[in-house]
Formats: C-alpha cells, sequence, structure tokens
C-alpha cells in the first residue's frame, strides 16, 4: 500500500526573526483572473481620488519685502539659492532648503528692472534699475551677512528694461532702447545692435546656442536676433502686447511667449509666422513665464492671482494654484530640481509650490515608492475614462476666475459661431478658415 504525505520545508515559509518580511509564494501558472481590468480600474479610481485628497500644494512663504516681488531668479549651479528683487530696489538671496534669507542688497534707488545670473562662471549676478544703472554682485558660495557694495557699476545713458546672460559665457545682454552686449568689468559695451525707435523691454539669450536672443518690443512685436548679424533674423507682431518670454532649456528653437491676451504662445524660433502651441486659461494678462529645466513643463502668473502649470505640448493647465490672501501674481519661477515652483506677487509674498501637488515630500521607503510609481501607472493607464477624467482634473478656483471662465467660454462660441456663419453664407465655394492659434498674430505683420 502507498501513501502520500505532504512534506514541507520550513525554510520556505517561516522568518528567522520577527523583523524579516513573509516569503510570497507565487503560482506562476496560475489562470488569468477574468476581473483583473475590473479590479485595476477600482483601483486607478481610489488611486485618482487618494490624489486629490492628499494635493496640499503650499509649502512655505518667503516674507520680509517692503514692496511688491517683480522680478525672481535662480542659480544655476547652486540649486539652493534663489534670488527675488521688489519694486523698491532691493534684491534678498534666499536659501530654498532652509527657507531662510541669507543677504539683502539695497541694489537700485527707484523699481527693479532685472536680475541675471552668470550661468558660467556662478560667482556674480547683474542687476539693472530705472535709475539707469547697471551693476555686478559678487556671489560667494557661504553668503554672510549683506552685501552692500557691487563689485562694479556703470551708469548708462537710457533706462535699461531687461538683462540676461550668455549660454556658457560670462557675457550678458541689456536692452531699452537698443540691445548691448557687455562683458564684466568693461565700462562700455562691446556690441550694439539697434532695432528701431521701439523700446525693447523684453531680451533673452538662448540658455543653448550662444548666438541667439529672443525679445519682445513696445509695439507689440517679438524678433528673433543673431547676434552675429546686425538685423532681426525674424520679426512678428501680435495683437497684444508680450509680457515674458522663456526658452525651453532642451529644445534649442522653442520659446514661449505670455501676452496681455490672457494667453500663451509656444513659438518655434525656425517659423515664427505663426505659433505652434496656445495654451489658454488664465482669465487675465499673463505676467511671467519660466521653463522647468525638464522641458516638459512651464510654469506662469497672472494678473488674475493664480498660477498655472502646463505641459510643454497641451493647451490647457494641468494645475492651477491660489490662495485667498494672494495678489496679483507679477513672477514666477521654475527650481532647478524641478521640484518646486515659485511665485512672486503684489502683496509682497514669495511663495512656495509643489510642482506635483499630492506628491510626498522626503525620503522614500522602496516599498512606499513602488506604490507610488503603481497608482500613477494605473492613473495615467485610466486617464481617459470619464470618471477618472473629471476627478483628476476638477479643480476649485475663486468665484471671479470662475465667472470669468464662463464669460470667456461664452464670447469663444459665439466667434465661433459666428465664424461658421460666415463660412456657410460666403460666395466663394471654400473659403478659408482661420484657425484660432493664427488669428492672435496681425495680419501682415511677418517679416
Amino acid at each position: 500500500m502507498k501513501v502520500k504525505v505532504l512534506s514541507r520545508n520550513q525554510d520556505d515559509y517561516q522568518r528567522e526573526t520577527k523583523k524579516d518580511i513573509h516569503k510570497l509564494v507565487r503560482n506562476y501558472n496560475a489562470p488569468e483572473d477574468p476581473f483583473q481590468a475590473q479590479t485595476e480600474y477600482t483601483r486607478a479610481l481610489n488611486a485618482t481620488k487618494l490624489e486629490r485628497v492628499y494635493a496640499k500644494p503650499f509649502v512655505a512663504s518667503l516674507d520680509g519685502h517692503l514692496e511688491g516681488v517683480h522680478i525672481l531668479a535662480k542659480h544655476y549651479t547652486r540649486p539652493s539659492t534663489i534670488l527675488s528683487g521688489a519694486r523698491d530696489g532691493q534684491v534678498r538671496i534666499w536659501n530654498l532648503p532652509t527657507k531662510k534669507r541669507l543677504a539683502t542688497i539695497q541694489a537700485h534707488q527707484g523699481l527693479l528692472n532685472g536680475i541675471s545670473v552668470d550661468q558660467h562662471a556662478g560667482d556674480g549676478f547683474v542687476t539693472i534699475g530705472q535709475d539707469a544703472q547697471l551693476k555686478y554682485w559678487k556671489l560667494p558660495v557661504e553668503v554672510e551677512g549683506n552685501i552692500d557694495e557691487p563689485a562694479h557699476s556703470i551708469g548708462l545713458e537710457g533706462v535699461p528694461h531687461s538683462v540676461s546672460h550668455i549660454a556658457n559665457s560670462s557675457e550678458f545682454l541689456t536692452s531699452g532702447e537698443e540691445v548691448n552686449v557687455w562683458r564684466v568689468h568693461r565700462s562700455s559695451p562691446i556690441r550694439t545692435y539697434n532695432l528701431g525707435p521701439e523700446t525693447i523691454h523684453v531680451i533673452r539669450a538662448n540658455p543653448i546656442e550662444e548666438a541667439v536672443a529672443v525679445g519682445a518690443m513696445s509695439d507689440r512685436s517679438i524678433f528673433a536676433l543673431d547676434t552675429r548679424q546686425k538685423t532681426p533674423v525674424k520679426k512678428v507682431t501680435m495683437k497684444l502686447r508680450p509680457n515674458a518670454v522663456s526658452w525651453n532649456p532642451i529644445e534649442a528653437y522653442t520659446f514661449v511667449v505670455a501676452s496681455e491676451d490672457y494667453n500663451l504662445y509656444t513659438f518655434d524660433m525656425r517659423n515664427l509666422a505663426h505659433p505652434r502651441f496656445l495654451h489658454s486659461g488664465h482669465t487675465s494678462a499673463v505676467m511671467d513665464v519660466d521653463f522647468s529645466p525638464t522641458g516638459q513643463e512651464f510654469v506662469s502668473g497672472s494678473f488674475d492671482c493664480s498660477v498655472r502649470i502646463f505641459k510643454a505640448t497641451e493647451s490647457s493647465s494641468r494645475e492651477i494654484y491660489h490662495t485667498r490672501r494672494m495678489n496679483c501674481v507679477l513672477s514666477v519661477l521654475y527650481s532647478m530640481d524641478s521640484k518646486f515652483v515659485l511665485s512672486g506677487s503684489n502683496e509682497m509674498n514669495v511663495r512656495v509650490w509643489k510642482s506635483n501637488a499630492a506628491e510626498k515630500l522626503g525620503p522614500l521607503a522602496p516599498r512606499e515608492k513602488a506604490a507610488f510609481e503603481y497608482s500613477a501607472k494605473l492613473r495615467e493607464q485610466y486617464k481617459e475614462h470619464p470618471e477618472i477624467r473629471r476627478i483628476a482634473k476638477h479643480r476649485f478656483v475663486p468665484g471671479k476666475i470662475y465667472n470669468a471662465a464662463k464669460e470667456h467660454k461664452i464670447i469663444r462660441n459665439s466667434q465661433s459661431r459666428k465664424e461658421l456663419n460666415r463660412r456657410k453664407s460666403s460666395k466663394h465655394p471654400d473659403p478659408e478658415y482661420v484657425p484660432s492659434v493664427k488669428q492672435t498674430m496681425a495680419q501682415g505683420s511677418s517679416r
């Protein structure tokens, strides 16, 4: 007679100590679960709900300025160092991880017009002001106490409006009545570009190509400038005034323009006739824009007292930040580690936000990190499901933004109906349709 006896090895299922993790016994030949899709959908729905529950974007407020903060700048080789400039000419240097002020500089008497940090050497920065002064300041590794005197100061004939450092160099550009190229510790520009009678209120050097810059003028035009030539490579005029420009740090030919018409536009330098993308959502003039170091997203600040984060290729924002006491947002900034965004507003505050509202700060255990990654994959897989999409995109906004957005939607629908009726009643067999992204450019303005 043959008797079969169950035999188990204790090492396969017992723990040596109490701190050991239970060993999981898996059947790799198990039949396919017929309810796998339903189970994953439920998990994705719960993960989406929990993401909104734990969405706490506000991190800290950097107080101390006595006027509205309208300029923010980052140090490209020190991710923890942030500079902020106020309307009273004061510059403050902050340590982002500790949320503490490192130094205060009374840089100019009156309005501060621009700050630019040296990207090449990283040991100084340039400020310009309404007092027609250009000053170069040393920025040591260990900042101790306030900085009273600049390393170099130059009195200018006209008022400079913007400053930007050239990539891979300590040279920098300033704009005003003309565009000037400066070298550190020189009292006169090494090159000058006269682009016409209009004031150039924005100039931004390309972070990759040293000879390329883009700017905006008071006649509502934007231009691409090659510093190896005397005239702009391309110039186009928009319907309303562009307020700020930001280059994509990964794609050398792409930049975003923040406009007075409540929208942002992504342009390709190789074809400035029409923008590639239109980014909408703000209900008032967009004052500033800044790209993430990854080149995948950018942040914008508006006069409607809100901060929005856009993906570079999407028309609507993925996130909107606001607080009850925040006033008009004048400046925004993406941190060098892409983890935080900063906003400077009219009520003298610099606020720090998480770029991903539900992200947990601090170190994560391996199993915790794996759980977050699994939830993110589920949300990505089921993001187009109506219920999950509704929960993921829903945001509470202030009443004035909600009502203004409704009014703008009514206006857009009315314009669409008008365009459709125009095409139907036209005598031409197939009248040309002009997309909204092309209607932003003034007719016959490209040259």
